[in-house]
């Protein structure tokens, strides 16, 4: 009970003490607080001003030591959706869940359908969705290092809630099961054992953003996301007989030179879009210095990963040089 009061309390003193203000004339960057039976969590809405209907939802979820506030203003993620027309949730971790505000991705418990903190964020998901104009088929979940690694939980666990996921340093699901685990996964890659077999996992389309100079979470894990999407692929059923290709290119953007890997079926849809910034270190790439572990250099990663979850060819992509 303490705990919940104290993270009400601090919630409140964040936003008396002042949000960023919204973009775009009639956009709200709204606050909220969700709970199902003994779990709960504050969340941060974008509502676009001029919403129309129905509007794409992007769910994302912030890193280690970040709130809502701090990840929106880093990734500039609302402005993006104020222009394309888009609802943005912003998931708040609580420090009773844990002391850093990080999501429990490496915790059994927060790894499966139905339970932990995935069925909290899932149901907060379709809640937003029951409340706002929302198109079905357009829902993306995307986060940062923690915030990418439950987001590579939700998009496997949920494939009938979420049509794409964003992973930014991030992690593969089930690279670890204790804290000892995930230390060892964060500084060398998962072991291949202890990740679920891909055939319990439906497909959906993932993009990864992930620096090679990373000295938090090894840029082995960027391939750990893709290999593990391309694996269910592989085994699912609906996918037999279906040959995947890759294409890979390299370019320069925002100071930083990146080479980008895209995997297609031979329908020629994508299953996987990994990008490495080559130089870059722990931190959303083409952030705004205005938050936290943000990197301003490189390729905007908010701008492809909205690109790829809503397929608007007016936002920007990088440019193979």
């Amino acid at each position: 009970m303490f705990t919940t009061f104290f993270d009400a309390w601090s919630s409140m003193t964040r936003l008396w003490a002042g949000a960023p203000a919204a973009p775009g004339a009639g956009s709200r960057f709204t606050y909220g607080f969700h709970q199902e039976e003994e779990r709960a969590l504050h969340y941060r809405l974008f509502i676009p001003g001029g919403e129309r209907s129905p509007m794409p939802l992007i769910v994302m979820l912030h890193g280690c030591g970040q709130d809502a506030a701090d990840f929106a203003a880093g990734t500039g993620m609302n402005t993006l959706a104020q222009e394309h027309g888009c609802l943005v949730l912003y998931p708040e971790q609580s420090c009773s869940a844990h002391w850093n505000r990080c999501w429990n991705w490496h915790d059994r418990t927060h790894q499966l359908r139905g339970e932990g903190e995935p069925a909290l964020i899932a149901g907060l998901t379709r809640r937003i969705m029951a409340e706002h104009a929302v198109d079905a088929e357009r829902v993306a979940v995307a986060g940062l290092s923690a915030g990418g690694a439950m987001a590579v939980i939700l998009g496997r666990t949920y494939p009938d809630l979420f049509s794409a996921v964003g992973c930014h340093s991030g992690l593969a699901h089930g690279s670890a099961g204790s804290d000892a685990g995930a230390l060892l996964a964060m500084r060398t890659g998962a072991v291949p054992s202890t990740l679920p077999p891909p055939s319990l996992h439906a497909v959906v389309p993932v993009i990864v953003s992930h620096g090679d100079a990373d000295l938090t979470v090894h840029r082995r894990n960027s391939s750990d996301v893709v290999r593990q999407a391309l694996d269910s692929h592989a085994r699912h059923g609906q996918a037999r007989n279906a040959g995947v290709g890759m294409v890979a290119q390299t370019g320069r953007t925002g100071g930083r030179e990146f080479t980008r890997a895209v995997h297609r079926e031979s329908t020629g849809g994508v299953l996987a879009e990994q990008w490495t910034v080559h130089g870059a270190g722990h931190a959303w790439s083409g952030g705004n210095p205005r938050g936290s572990c943000t990197d301003a250099c490189g390729p905007n990663a908010s701008e492809e990963m909205l690109r790829f979850f809503i397929g608007d060819t007016a936002v920007r992509s990088g440019q193979a040089g």
